[in-house]
């Protein structure tokens, strides 16, 4: 099915951003939440204009945000034109349709709103939609957005009347609206039974490649997988500093000390991954679960990086891949930044105020792994890297075959 594009080459849509603070939540977390929210609607092609935060003990069912907050979005979204409001939680059929009435309340506008409500979810399954490359993650990202459309049919067909353009408007396709949740269940059937036999042709492609080491990149989205991808491999993976540059999974085989193994680059998890795409995506990912090393990469310069390998960790328990022997890559050392304390200053240090080195110290103290500090955009310390997946490749090769380093005798 044809892909609509999120940019139709004219402006970009404007957008602002709504998050939700529980009363226990921090405010910078929060913020650093939105800046990350922000990050998305950038790589989706929007230009965030503000942002609008309100505290709650729960989400209210109806608008997930209050009466008074939801008024004041209005105004200002009828004030400046805005395109979209992009809500950092996922919201329910009914919350979106609420919103958007109260947004939009001229009720001449049946065919279209004139501006959109979209929530994290949907924004990541359409900057899904932009990156798939491969008949495989298509229909993995098709399949996760029927998925996600289907209990919100009612207030979505409408957009895809028409098939109209934007961010948070890229539907799997559609010539002809189609309410009837039949069809939309027979699609899902469908796409299910493609990626089987995509899946078995995948199953195959592993086991040819199984008599050889496996090593994995694992992390966060934006962490630099792809750039250390291209330094090991000498390969020339596709790297951008946007949230989900690689979609599809990129095997090279890579030989070092005349070890030979196969060096993998997966797609990036996130904060509030969706659901639907995870459960898309786990054949995808079985490239990870059947890794016998993996390369765990962070961004250390990074002010949430510890919350970042947090949520991988847990992906990997998931996918029940967390026991496997793990390199931790901590990358960006050149982006790291700290701020000294002065003297006589008495207040409790905090993460910002720890050095580079002091870090270095803490982790390496603290980890039951192993874990090395890389710049991989300054090329630094790569060589150390080179040489401790070497030693990992070479231990598992060895246990797999005895007698292989003993041939030229």
């Amino acid at each position: 099915m044809a892909q609509k594009s999120i940019s139709t080459g004219k402006k970009k849509e404007t957008a602002i951003l709504i998050g939700v603070s529980m009363r226990t939540q921090d405010a910078d977390r929060l913020s650093e939440y939105l800046d990350e929210l922000e990050f998305l609607a950038e790589t989706a092609g929007a230009k965030t204009l503000k942002r609008f935060i309100q505290k709650l003990d729960h989400p209210d069912p109806k608008t997930f945000i209050g009466s008074g907050k939801l008024t004041e979005i209005r105004d200002y979204v009828n004030a400046h034109n805005v395109d979209i409001v992009i809500f950092d939680d996922e919201l329910s059929g009914t919350q979106i349709r609420n919103i958007e009435k109260t947004l939009n309340p001229d009720p001449l506008i049946t065919d279209a709103f004139t501006c959109r409500v979209v929530d994290r979810t949907n924004l990541i399954l359409d900057i899904f939609a932009k990156r798939a490359r491969t008949a495989q993650s298509k229909a993995q990202v098709e399949l996760a957005q029927y998925q996600y459309l289907l209990p919100r049919l009612t207030r979505m067909w409408t957009h895809l009347e028409k098939q109209r353009g934007g961010i948070g408007m890229r539907g799997p396709g559609e010539s002809e609206i189609e309410t009837d949740r039949r069809i939309i269940r027979d699609k899902l059937a469908k796409l299910k039974e493609q990626l089987k036999k995509i899946d078995k042709q995948s199953i195959t492609q592993r086991k040819q490649r199984s008599e050889m080491i496996r090593v994995a990149l694992v992390g966060y989205t934006n962490v630099g997988k792809s750039t250390i991808m291209n330094l090991l491999s000498k390969s020339d993976v596709f790297a951008e500093n946007k949230l989900f540059a690689t979609l599809d999974t990129t095997v090279r085989k890579v030989v070092y000390d005349q070890v030979p193994f196969l060096l993998s680059d997966t797609v990036g998890f996130i904060r509030k991954l969706p659901h639907d795409l995870v459960e898309s995506f786990k054949s995808t990912l079985d490239e990870v679960r059947e890794a016998d090393i993996l390369l765990h990469v962070v961004d250390i310069s990074h002010t949430q990086f510890e919350e970042q390998l947090h949520v991988v960790n847990e992906m990997l328990v998931e996918l029940n891949a967390a026991e496997k022997p793990t390199l931790l890559v901590f990358n960006k050392i050149d982006a790291y930044s700290f701020t000294e304390k002065e003297e006589d200053d008495l207040t409790p240090s905090t993460k910002e105020n720890v050095s580079l080195e002091e870090l270095k110290r803490t982790w390496i103290g603290k980890l039951q792994t192993d874990c090395v500090f890389i710049s991989a955009t300054n090329k630094t310390n790569v060589a150390e890297l080179r040489s401790r997946l070497t030693d990992m490749v070479k231990e598992h090769h060895f246990k797999r075959y005895p007698n292989y380093f003993f041939k030229s005798e």
